[in-house]
C-alpha cells in the first residue's frame, strides 16, 4: 500500500487523549439539547438503572444527530465522552476537543482509541459509543463487531444499551434533509453489571449485547400505530431498496413522493402511512421494508459465497488527512472483490494505491447525499491515518458495497476459523 504524499502537510493527530468535560460544558450541552428538541414529542425510559453511577459504557444505535441530544438529556448531569468519526470534526476540531470527543477513523484498528476509552472510564465518566459505527440504513440492527465483547471484558465496568425508537422514522438516513413528524422513544437499559463484565466470557458478553441491540423501527411504527403522513415519505428509499424483486434488475430503482419505481420493468410500489409497502399491480413481494432489504443482502451473500461478486468503477476521490479541509485527489479506479478493496490514483504526479483486505475492513462507511462535500452517494475507505471518500460513476451502488464488505469479512473469518 502506497499512501498519498501531501508534500509535508500535517495530518490531524487522532492519537490525543480526550479532555474531561468542564461542568459548564455539560450544562451548555443540556440546554442546547433542550432547545433543539423543543416541539418534538419524545420520551426517555430507563430500565435496570436505579442507583447506577459512572463509570459505565453507553452503547447506542444510531439514526441521526438527534441521538446525541436525547443522550445528553438522559445522562445529565454526568460527563460523557463520545467516540466520533473524524468527519464529525470537519471545520470544528476545537469544538469537538472542547466537548471531550474521541476522534477515530471508521473500521480501522485504532489502538489509541482503546487507550482513550480506558482513560475516560478510569477517571469515572461515561464512555459513549455507537458500535454499529454508522447511521442505520433501514432502521434495523446493523453489523456489530465481535471485538466489542473484548473491549467490554477489558474494562470491566457496567454496560448500558440505548435503543432509539422513532429517530429513523423522523430522519431516515436515505433522506435526512426532510424531517417527518414521528414520536421519539429512547430506552436505556443496563445489560451488564461490572461483575458480569469481568466474569462472563467474550462470547457471552457479545450474545447479550446483540440481544439488547435487536431493533426495528418499522415494527415499532406498526406496534405504536404511528402514521407518517408526509407526501414525500418514500423519496430516497430506492437507495436502500436498490434491486427490483419483480425483474431482479439492480441499481435501476427510483422513488418519487410515496412511490418506489423500477426503471427497468416499470413496476411501482406505494409506501403507506403505516410504513407498509404495497405493489400498485396487486402483487406485493415485500410488504415489510426490512424484508426487502434483507432479501437483497441474501442475494449479495450468495454472490460472495459462490465467487461471483466483483465491483469496479471510476471514482472521484476526496481525502481527509486533516479535519479542517478535504483534499481533492481527482479521479481514480476502485475494485472490490474477494481480495478486498484496491484504490489506485495519481495525486500531484505521484501514484498512490490504497488496499484493504477483507480481514482489515469488517464493514463500510457509506453516505447518502453526503452533506460535507456534494449531495451524492459515496463510500469511505479509511486507513489508520487517512480517509478516502469515493464518489462512484455508477449509480446507486453503495448499499450493495456495504453488504459485500461485511459478507467478505465474515467469509474470511469463517475460513480462518476452519484452518485453525
Amino acid at each position: 500500500m502506497k499512501e498519498v504524499n501531501y508534500k509535508n502537510k500535517k495530518r490531524y493527530q487522532t492519537a490525543k487523549y480526550p479532555i474531561r468535560q468542564p461542568l459548564i460544558i455539560v450544562w451548555l450541552i443540556w440546554l442546547l439539547s433542550k432547545f433543539v428538541l423543543m416541539g418534538k414529542k419524545y420520551k426517555i425510559t430507563k430500565v435496570n438503572m436505579e442507583g447506577l453511577k459512572p463509570p459505565y459504557m453507553l452503547l447506542s444505535n444510531h439514526m441521526y444527530f438527534i441521538d446525541f441530544e436525547l443522550t445528553a438529556l438522559a445522562t445529565f448531569p454526568h460527563r460523557v465522552n463520545n467516540v466520533v468519526s473524524i468527519d464529525g470534526y470537519y471545520r470544528r476540531p476545537w469544538l469537538m476537543e472542547l466537548i471531550g470527543a474521541i476522534c477515530t477513523r471508521k473500521f480501522t484498528a485504532d489502538l489509541h482509541l482503546v487507550k482513550s476509552i480506558r482513560k475516560v472510564l478510569s477517571r469515572g465518566d461515561i464512555l459513549g459509543m455507537y458500535p454499529e459505527a454508522r447511521y442505520s440504513p433501514c432502521g434495523v440492527t446493523s453489523f456489530l463487531p465481535e471485538s466489542l465483547g473484548k473491549l467490554i471484558r477489558m474494562n470491566q465496568v457496567p454496560v448500558v444499551v440505548c435503543i432509539h425508537h422513532g429517530n429513523y422514522l423522523h430522519s431516515p438516513f436515505w433522506n435526512f434533509r426532510k424531517k417527518r413528524k414521528a414520536p421519539l422513544h429512547s430506552v436505556y437499559t443496563q445489560v451488564l453489571t461490572a461483575e458480569e463484565a469481568a466474569t462472563l466470557s467474550v462470547e457471552e458478553i457479545n450474545a447479550r449485547i446483540r440481544a439488547a441491540f435487536s431493533y426495528n423501527d418499522y415494527r415499532y411504527q406498526s406496534e405504536q400505530n404511528i402514521r407518517v403522513t408526509e407526501p414525500f415519505r418514500a423519496e430516497g428509499m430506492h437507495k436502500i431498496l436498490y434491486q427490483c424483486p419483480h425483474c431482479m434488475t439492480e441499481h435501476r430503482m427510483d422513488s418519487n413522493g410515496c412511490e418506489l419505481i423500477c426503471g427497468a420493468c416499470g413496476k411501482r410500489w406505494t409506501l403507506g402511512e403505516d410504513g407498509s409497502l404495497s405493489a400498485n399491480d396487486g402483487n406485493t413481494e415485500f410488504s415489510h421494508v426490512p424484508d426487502w432489504f434483507f432479501w437483497e443482502r441474501e442475494n449479495v451473500r450468495r454472490e460472495v459465497r459462490e465467487g461471483r461478486y466483483s465491483f469496479s468503477d471510476e471514482v472521484e476521490v476526496y481525502s481527509m488527512p486533516r479535519c479542517w479541509k478535504f483534499e481533492k485527489l481527482g479521479n481514480a479506479t476502485v475494485t472490490h472483490d474477494a481480495n478486498g478493496f484496491t484504490l489506485r490514483g495519481v495525486y500531484r504526479g505521484e501514484e498512490y494505491e490504497i488496499t484493504r483486505t477483507p480481514r482489515e475492513i469488517n464493514s463500510l462507511h457509506i453516505e447518502y447525499d453526503y452533506c460535507y462535500l456534494r449531495p451524492e452517494d459515496c463510500f469511505d475507505i479509511s486507513t489508520e491515518n487517512d480517509s478516502f471518500y469515493c464518489y462512484p460513476t455508477k449509480q446507486n451502488v453503495v448499499t450493495k458495497l456495504a453488504f459485500a464488505t461485511e459478507e467478505l469479512y465474515l467469509m474470511q473469518k469463517e475460513n480462518l476459523c476452519t484452518r485453525n
